[in-house]
Order: structure tokens, then C-alpha cells, then sequence
């Protein structure tokens, strides 16, 4: 099963393969349409597209390559669906940039539940914070950034290792910006949450 970090974003059920070409992906999750059947995307370019973590991270042009893995449910913790996202370099650009994991739950009891036992599972430097309508924690290391959030029935998880951020930027504001762009994809852009320019939360320095 993918791990998505030192603790592991969810660590409850088995992977299906992963791929890493969109479209095979999104053939094996829905039947070769494009649609999604439940609550998480299929396809993590849906989440987050590789150039928008381009422009974010401020690399080189198609230096982002994706790949998606798509696990199955977990009854024991009311988990229905989860996504597994890896972003790593290519070309120039070498190493793991971003992790994103997806989980969609039987309601917002449970999603909350296994948000809080995944968050305490974290260690380093703790924030909690709102962003937009979803609740949050930050954790802070020397190694890397850790997000989890919880929405609805969802449960988000972002880790983003240590690097040079453009304009001075800190890990927990690109993290905050790539939050609030997920959370528009699995909403469907309702518009519940605000958007990356007028989101609220206090993001402190990393350590």
C-alpha cells in the first residue's frame, strides 16, 4: 500500500496498481469514461494538474510528472474511496515534490474521526487552523511539510518535502493554496471554500 508519509496518510486497506498515464487510469476506475463515479476524482491531474504545481513551485515547464494510485475502501473506519497522488521531478528536476491523498468516508462523523487519529499520528511543530469551511493541522519539520484537512465527508493529506519556495513563500502558504484548490475539485466548485487569494488562516514559519 502507498504510504504517504513517516505515518502513513491512511493506513487501512490495500492499493489497486497505480499509473502513471491519466487515462489509463481513469479507464480502469470508470470504463474508459472520464467521469467520476463517487466522491474522489479518479485522476489525480484532476486534483492538482501538473502545470499548476509547476507554476506554484516555480520550476522549469513540464517538469512534473504524476501518477495516481486508486485503493479501495476501508468498512472498518467508514472509508469509501481514496486517491493516492505522487508528484515527482523529471528533467531537470529530480525528486518527490508533492504527496496528495484523497479519502471520501460514509459521513462527515467518520471523515472527522479519522482526520483527528491521523493529525495526532503526526510529528513536529503543530498548527490548527481554519481554511475556508474545512478545518486543518500543520505540522512543521526540518524534512518536510504535513497537511491534513477534513471537509465534509473528506479527508485531505499534503506532504510537501523541504525546498526553495518562489517569493519567499512558506511551505504552509503553498500548502494552504494547494488545500484550497483540491477542495474545489472534490466539491464540485461550489464555492464553499474561499479561494487561494482570499483564504484565511494564519500559516506560521517553518522551524
Amino acid at each position: 500500500m502507498l504510504v504517504l508519509s513517516a505515518c502513513g496518510a491512511d493506513r487501512t486497506g490495500p492499493s489497486v496498481p497505480t499509473f502513471a498515464d491519466p487515462a489509463a487510469a481513469a479507464e480502469v476506475a470508470g470504463g474508459g469514461s472520464t467521469e467520476d463515479d463517487g466522491a474522489v476524482p479518479d485522476d489525480c491531474t484532476r486534483l492538482i494538474a501538473a502545470a499548476d504545481l509547476n507554476a506554484l513551485l516555480g520550476l522549469p515547464l513540464d517538469s512534473v510528472a504524476v501518477r495516481t494510485t486508486q485503493h479501495v475502501g476501508s468498512p472498518s473506519v467508514g472509508r469509501t474511496e481514496r486517491v493516492a497522488c505522487d508528484y515527482t521531478g523529471q528533467g531537470s528536476v529530480k525528486g518527490r515534490l508533492l504527496q496528495l491523498d484523497v479519502s471520501a468516508y460514509t459521513d462527515a462523523e467518520a471523515a472527522t474521526a479519522q482526520w483527528r487519529v491521523n493529525s495526532d499520528a503526526e510529528d513536529g511543530d503543530r498548527t490548527e487552523m481554519s481554511i475556508g469551511s474545512a478545518s486543518a493541522v500543520l505540522v512543521q519539520r526540518r524534512s518536510d511539510a504535513v497537511l491534513r484537512v477534513v471537509y465534509g465527508i473528506h479527508n485531505l493529506a499534503f506532504v510537501l518535502p523541504a525546498r526553495k519556495l518562489p517569493v519567499e513563500r512558506t511551505a504552509g502558504e503553498a500548502l494552504v493554496d494547494l488545500a484550497l484548490r483540491v477542495l474545489a475539485a472534490v466539491d464540485g466548485g461550489a464555492g464553499v471554500v474561499a479561494p487561494p487569494s482570499t483564504a484565511q488562516a494564519k500559516v506560521p514559519d517553518a522551524p
